[in-house]
């Protein structure tokens, strides 16, 4: 009688929910990536629920200020959060404590889309390939640098990844968010960057910036004419990211299916992929144990990369 007393509010919030604005949680600032997804699914999300759902950018720390204020709000499903992977499987292998459990503080919704990085530099930069860009830096030891979304995150540990990789001294100067790091990119202020291939895009094909290796196994339809990195002198060299969206732990699973159910089929829609996929995004949906899967399966793979990088962020 008791567990039945304790299930009953559940369940008649679950039945009802959602009854009031939801809002989505975006780590980075307005303009890249991640942003750009949240605002996507907001808007399918908000013609299904029939609520208004808002997107609050909460930048800084590679993400994890915003990681750490959704494992604190209340596990009610107005509280949602658009993640990428490298917070719950590279954040842990960096960071020598972090304001929160990468996998235990979350429930797991779906993933989204996932997609390739790009290698750019300037349109004015010297280097028109990998292989002009690795001389130059061998040329010219820790006087280049790259810029990254922040520590920790994928397109920070991608640059790692070159360095070691290529045997390079660059120096990385990581930013609050894609949109201000490559601010200072098309400046000159950074040497390069890897950016993913959606918010690079527009860039590339302006003529502002140059593409000169893209990090998938195969290179993008987007930019058929520029090389993998791997092809371009770096055997094996692969690195794919992808977004998602969860809740605060303890959110009742009657929510968190609801959740799910809601946004594959928000992702599914014509208007989701007319918006995402010209950009570059594969929509990669699916269960929330799917998705804890593929944080587990991201984290062996990158654990042996941050070692040998010897990256650690205090």
């Amino acid at each position: 009688m008791l567990a039945a007393a304790i299930a009953l509010p559940l369940l008649a919030q679950a039945q009802v929910f959602p009854s009031r604005p939801m809002r989505i949680v975006c780590p980075f600032p307005p303009g890249g990536g991640v942003d750009i997804t949240a605002r996507a699914l907001a808007a399918e999300l908000a013609k299904q629920l029939g609520q208004p759902v808002t997107v609050e950018n909460r930048p800084g720390a590679g993400g994890n200020i915003a990681a750490a204020e959704v494992a604190k709000a209340a596990p009610d499903g107005y509280t949602l959060f658009l993640t990428l992977n490298a917070l719950h499987a590279i954040s842990p292998l960096l960071y020598a404590k972090l304001p929160f459990d990468a996998v235990k503080d979350f429930a797991w919704i779906t993933t989204l889309v996932q997609f390739n990085n790009v290698l750019v530099v300037p349109a004015v930069s010297p280097a028109k390939t990998v292989q002009e860009l690795v001389a130059l830096a061998q040329s010219q030891p820790g006087k280049l640098t790259f810029a990254s979304s922040g520590n920790g995150t994928n397109l920070h540990l991608t640059g790692e990844l070159f360095k070691s990789r290529a045997g390079l001294d660059i120096q990385h100067v990581p930013y609050k968010g894609s949109a201000p790091a490559m601010t200072d990119l098309l400046g000159g202020q950074v040497t390069m960057m890897f950016e993913t291939i959606p918010a690079a895009i527009s860039q590339v094909k302006s003529g502002k910036l140059r593409a000169l290796g893209v990090t998938g196994a195969k290179r993008s339809p987007l930019f058929a004419d520029v090389p993998t990195i791997a092809e371009s002198g770096l055997p094996g060299f692969e690195v794919q990211s992808w977004y998602g969206l969860v809740a605060p732990a303890a959110t009742p699973a009657e929510i968190v299916a609801r959740l799910n159910a809601e946004s594959v089929k928000g992702a599914d829609s014509k208007e989701f992929r007319e918006r995402m996929e010209p950009l570059g995004f594969e929509i990669v949906t699916g269960a929330p144990e799917r998705m804890l899967e593929m944080v587990k399966a991201d984290a062996a793979r990158w654990a042996p990369i941050v070692k040998a990088s010897g990256a650690k962020i205090d």
